[in-house]
């Protein structure tokens, strides 16, 4: 590894700075600390400090209910643009909510009553001026996926309407829970490839599962899988109906038309937003002048007038059920937890302004627990209609209230208007919705970007289509966690070099210019030491100085006497971690090598010292930076050569 040409930098190896091993402390104040860091990293009671009593109950308050914060600011100006942003999102939401509640396989009114409630307790607890709260397809599919394994929505509508409820409930109850707790971070760990993996392969299982809409087929397969899909529909080919597929290939293409032109003209977006309410109000007249229902047009039929009834004597919470309505909400809570805050982050980073995840999931927690005593299933924040709500110019969450205000009118006055809704319009608009959440733009960004991110895409697609919704959920999470172990079990190792006429050490592969040091191999470790890799790291280390050793002698240069560890990237090591480094400090004194550390941060020279680590490897072997351990080294090297010492101590007493 020797470099004849390497200028050794200046230093003051005189008096080299000591490292530093972190004052103790006590292990309550210590533990408190690793909460705090943990569980409260935005520090939200920094607000509540000095502040007396009453003060601390008005900003308790704002926290869980932020409309008393903004509230009191609110001017007509405001109204005005949260008005025609609520209208227009309304016309969005009617069609819809029928639409995702018959994907469900729930009667058409819950989505009417899901897009009345909810979006009110949002408005009020919700912390995002741009979300727009209602039902979702994913979440939709998820529900009619898991609970029809259990319970047949046509031979048992009333059970599986109540566990639908109690799945709501249980959703609700989980999400609110993440964010009293604190606990976030676990939809953190549905990746940015997971998501958009998911949500492709989900939007394309939906849209396959409208063929029997567009196709006018009464018998249809429950399964979601492409293979089982594509049987049901190709084995009744004697059943289609070619009025309802003319009908249905008419309103998709001008439901695909307007999406086009809005994109173009974003002045325009409100033709988009208009067109499934225009869809529904032209098939319904369309079907009632021609009569198509006599002719194999399916349409919805009769939705009963009024409001919400209450539901919450109708939550099932006795076996055998209760299992299956907890696994359902737990994983659609969680799945429209990821959704609604991907989606409500996004629209507050363009307006810059900044929403608390936690505070978030307090609030879709209380409306869907709310929403399930309600006659309500899962809701959450779309981005189709949270986009619609955006471009509208919404200022605040009241755009909500108007929504659910106008949906409050529809259900009151106007649902009788929707009897000759055909089925196939319905069909449609899903169709048309979902297209718009296969990103293949962003796959394509993550196979230039990332290759295993890429992977973890691909996989939670192709488990959705082949599989099932929850299949692709599962392979996904898997190859995600298995990213992460492998970052923890098989941490990067670099060689180090000098950069020339600094004392900058960087990765000699990252900058080939760089000097290799006679005699002195560095090596880099770039994260913290756990049982997990401690063996790796032992066996990566020593390959290392195998391969060093073998390239000098072949070389026949300076043999190496020095392995310098730079722990400037462990954060953290535990036992396991500690045993590896003494076994390295015994397998380098086996073959007559130092072993010396440097950069080492405050954790782990707590842990050394407590381990008795820094008395085997001596303190005078333990560096603030690289350069200073090099410079150490060299002094040695050129010292030894003249007299050498006889131990380390005496040897540190010369520098």
């Amino acid at each position: 590894m020797g470099n004849p040409d390497y200028a050794y930098p200046s230093t003051n190896v005189d008096c080299p700075h000591r490292v530093a091993i972190p004052p103790p402390q006590p292990f309550v104040k210590s533990l408190q600390y690793n909460l705090k860091e943990t569980f409260f990293p935005d520090d939200p009671f920094r607000q509540f400090k000095n502040q007396p009593l009453s003060r601390r109950l008005i900003l308790g308050l704002q926290y869980f209910f932020p409309i008393l914060e903004w509230a009191p600011r609110y001017t007509l100006d405001f109204l005005k643009a949260d008005f025609v942003s609520g209208i227009t999102i309304a016309s969005l939401a009617i069609p819809q909510g029928i639409s995702y509640a018959k994907l469900a396989n729930l009667p058409p009114i819950l989505g009417l009553y899901s897009s009345f409630v909810p979006p009110l307790v949002y408005a009020m607890m919700g912390s995002s001026r741009d979300l727009a709260v209602g039902t979702v397809a994913v979440a939709s599919l998820l529900t009619a996926s898991m609970l029809g394994n259990e319970v047949n929505a046509n031979e048992n509508p009333k059970l599986y309407l109540h566990l639908a409820f109690t799945a709501t409930f249980f959703a609700g109850v989980f999400q609110a829970c993440l964010g009293l707790l604190r606990l976030g971070f676990i939809v953190d760990f549905l990746s940015h490839a997971t998501i958009v993996g998911f949500m492709a392969g989900a939007a394309t299982v939906v849209c396959l599962q409208q063929l029997k809409g567009i196709l006018g087929l009464v018998q249809f397969t429950h399964a979601t899988d492409l293979v089982s899909v594509m049987r049901s529909v190709f084995s009744q080919t004697h059943e289609w109906r070619w009025e309802s597929a003319v009908l249905g290939c008419g309103f998709l293409f001008f439901l695909l038309l307007t999406r086009y032109f809005s994109k173009k003209k974003p002045k325009f977006f409100w033709i988009s937003a208009m067109a499934p309410l225009t869809s529904v109000i032209l098939g319904s007249l369309l079907v009632y002048l021609t009569h198509a229902e006599k002719h194999g047009v399916q349409v919805i039929g009769n939705l009963k007038k009024g409001l919400n009834p209450p539901s919450f004597g109708d939550l099932v919470f006795v076996s055998p059920y209760l299992t299956t309505a907890l696994k359902t909400g737990i994983i659609t809570g969680v799945i429209a937890l990821a959704e609604g805050i991907a989606v409500g982050r996004s629209f507050a980073m363009f307006k810059n302004y900044h929403i608390d995840g936690n505070k978030e999931m307090i609030a879709f927690g209380a409306m869907n627990i709310v929403g399930s005593c309600t006659s309500c299933y899962l809701t959450t924040g779309p981005f189709s209609r949270s986009a619609v709500n955006f471009n509208a110019g919404c200022k605040t969450a009241v755009s909500n209230i108007v929504m659910a205000l106008a949906v409050m009118l529809t259900l009151l006055f106007l649902t009788p208007l929707f009897h000759y809704t055909p089925l196939v319009v319905l069909a449609s608009i899903i169709i048309s919705a979902m297209l718009g959440l296969i990103d293949y733009e962003a796959a394509i960004h993550l196979w230039h970007v990332d290759k295993f991110d890429f992977l973890v895409c691909m996989g939670a697609y192709l488990g959705v289509v082949f599989g099932s919704v929850e299949i692709g959920l599962v392979i996904a999470v898997a190859i995600s966690l298995l990213r992460v172990l492998l970052f923890v079990a098989r941490p990067k190792t670099f060689v180090l070099g000098n950069i020339p006429d600094s004392m900058i050490y960087r990765n000699a592969e990252q900058y080939p210019n760089t000097n290799n040091v006679p005699g002195v191999l560095i090596l880099e470790i770039d994260a913290p030491i756990y049982f997990a890799n401690s063996s790796y790291l032992r066996e990566r280390i020593t390959r290392w100085v195998n391969e060093e050793e073998d390239k000098l002698r072949s070389s026949g240069e300076t043999t190496l006497q020095y392995v310098i560890l730079d722990m400037g990237a462990v954060g953290n090591i535990d036992t396991s971690g500690l045993s590896m480094l003494e076994e390295i400090k015994k397998v380098m004194d086996r073959r007559e090598l130092k072993l010396v550390l440097a950069n080492p941060g405050a954790e782990v020279m707590k842990k050394l010292n407590k381990a008795k680590l820094i008395e085997k490897i001596g303190q005078e072997w333990i560096y603030l930076t690289v350069g200073e351990a090099v410079a150490a080294c060299n002094f040695m090297l050129h010292t030894c050569k003249q007299d050498p010492p006889k131990n380390d101590s005496e040897a540190y007493s010369n520098v």
